[in-house]
């Protein structure tokens, strides 16, 4: 069963021609990435696909079509985004943060219940909880945005560039959250530059080149595949 479906989706900023008629789906319960060298048209697409970008083309999540649904509806559909460069209120504190990612939910409970998970989960957010957002380093941010999304219950989260910046310890972290984020049921989207922990991390990839997706599979076929070895993964 499709989680999400986009059929030939298109953006344009003026005369450039970021998207050129992609099409993929991502499963029901999956890790999906689209990886890409920059100016692939990755994030374009993300965007696109919440809301944030006008866009040709049809995206659909659970069989729902998008077209004309505002951005911030998309949350109480189950919807969820971890922007480039993660998006954080860095005036706000930690917990306030964590309190925004549930703003459309009015079941306390369950909300303090979720809270409470997301803290043990990561207790480097436990302890900065009082802490103005901004202060926190690149990782520990990250982690917050990505908390601050699973705050929601969404059914499907989008994450562009979530290793971005990122020391090589701190990635592991974060890539060891998702799997676990994943194994909970929900379905990642995810657009990585990093290629190569991207592929093991997800079930299915695509790549764009140019705003065209030029190849697709299993990740472990792409993994192996000499064309993705020699422009991505650097054999």
């Amino acid at each position: 069963m499709s989680a999400l479906t986009v059929e030939n989706l298109t953006v344009s900023y003026g005369d450039i021609h970021a998207v050129k008629g992609l099409s993929f789906e991502v499963r029901q319960g999956e890790i999906f990435t689209l990886i890409g060298a920059n100016g692939a048209g990755k994030t374009s697409t993300l965007r696109a696909i919440s809301g944030l970008l006008r866009h040709g083309g049809q995206v659909s999540l659970d069989g729902q079509g998008l077209r004309g649904v505002a951005a911030e509806n998309l949350v109480s559909l189950g919807m969820a985004h971890v922007p480039e460069g993660r998006g954080i209120f860095g005036n706000l504190t930690v917990l306030e943060n964590l309190k925004l990612g549930a703003w459309i939910r009015h079941d306390a409970k369950a909300v303090a219940e979720d809270l409470e998970r997301m803290l043990t989960a990561l207790p480097r957010l436990r302890e900065r909880l009082a802490q103005a957002a901004g202060t926190l380093s690149g990782g520990e941010q990250q982690m917050l945005a990505v908390a601050r999304a699973l705050m929601s219950r969404p059914k499907i989260l989008l994450l562009d560039e979530p290793s971005m910046g990122l020391a090589p310890k701190l990635v592991k972290e974060i890539y060891t959250l998702l799997k676990q984020i994943n194994e909970t049921g929900v379905t990642l989207l995810l657009v990585e530059q990093n290629a190569n922990i991207a592929l093991k991390l997800a079930h299915r990839a695509a790549v764009l080149e140019t705003g065209l997706l030029t190849l697709a599979g299993d990740s472990s076929q792409l993994l192996a595949d000499p064309r993705i070895r020699e422009a991505y993964l650097g054999a």
